[in-house]
């Protein structure tokens, strides 16, 4: 099926993005990477009166660290944060959780052309980035008629592909608070097949000082109707040895039973889903652990 018509502009600047899209509204969408856009105009779910194509917008594709944080343009695409601890992505902890998180994320060709902002912009409960971006309490940058504001993650998301940016804002760039060097991450997902989309998965940090947990963050994808940071199963865990046998089965039971709302699908009813939940973000925290350098035996 072929997109109903539509007009078209591809301007050069983020401010001519932004007078483009005031002038269209509602009526407008924005093309970054197209992987989600493309296709529901093809099947028509998507009938923008005019698309916004900021794929000419100079200065949107960096990378940059500052202010204790990475920024990641809105055209940074999902590939660039393959490179394992690169520099050119984020130094420690963080560069390593992304580069767990993004092979997760369809495969190389999507790679290759989707973004991180796309992602958040679309809002999918699956999405992986979404969960990160709980998960850390990423600030969501954005540009509309009225200046430059930035939200954060959990007040970002209202539902599925629903958000806090307004028809007239784009979002501009992802800032993601940097990782303490004693920091561990992992992140765990199921699926049918690689390169699905996420049945639910977990995004998990853990930071442990003097044998004793400070600080823990847990993002859950597509566990309810929106990214989930699960609040219930992070409280659970500070202050707490993580030696306890059963302390990472308790979070992620307490992650499944309590922060966790999920919705019975086709393939799997809400009892099956929490069971996951509390199996994925167990793993996850064990494989944190590990990660920080405290391995158990």
């Amino acid at each position: 099926m072929k997109p109903a018509a539509f007009d078209y502009v591809a301007p050069g600047t983020v401010d001519e993005a932004v007078a483009a899209l005031a002038g269209a509204g509602e009526r407008a969408s924005i093309l970054a990477g197209g992987q989600s856009l493309i296709l529901e105009m093809h099947y028509r779910r998507a009938r923008p009166d005019l698309v916004v194509d900021i794929n000419r917008v100079r200065g949107l594709d960096r990378l940059r660290v500052d202010g204790g944080a990475l920024h990641a343009g809105a055209l940074v695409r999902h590939e660039a944060f393959e490179a394992f601890e690169s520099p050119r992505v984020a130094p420690g902890p963080l560069g390593r959780l992304l580069s767990l998180v993004v092979v997760n994320i369809a495969h190389p060709p999507i790679r290759a052309l989707g973004t991180m902002a796309g992602s958040l912009a679309w809002a999918h409960p699956a999405a992986e980035w979404c969960a990160v971006a709980v998960a850390l309490d990423a600030g969501i940058e954005l540009r509309g008629p009225g200046g430059t504001r930035v939200v954060g993650a959990g007040d970002y998301f209202h539902g599925p592909h629903r958000t806090a940016r307004l028809p007239q804002e784009m979002i501009t760039a992802v800032r993601l608070p940097l990782l303490d060097d004693v920091t561990g991450v992992a992140f765990a997902e199921h699926r049918r097949t690689h390169a699905s989309f996420a049945q639910l998965a977990a995004v998990v940090t853990l930071t442990v000082l003097d044998g004793v947990i400070t600080e823990a963050r847990v993002g859950l994808a597509n566990a309810a109707d929106r990214p989930v940071r699960a609040h219930a199963a992070e409280r659970s865990l500070v202050g707490s040895s993580p030696l306890d046998d059963d302390l990472f089965g308790r979070a992620g039971r307490i992650a499944a039973e309590r922060d966790a709302a999920p919705i019975a699908r086709p393939y799997a009813d809400v009892e099956y889903q929490r069971q996951v939940i509390a199996v994925l973000v167990g793993r996850a925290l064990r494989q944190a652990y590990a990660d920080h350098g405290g391995a158990r035996r």
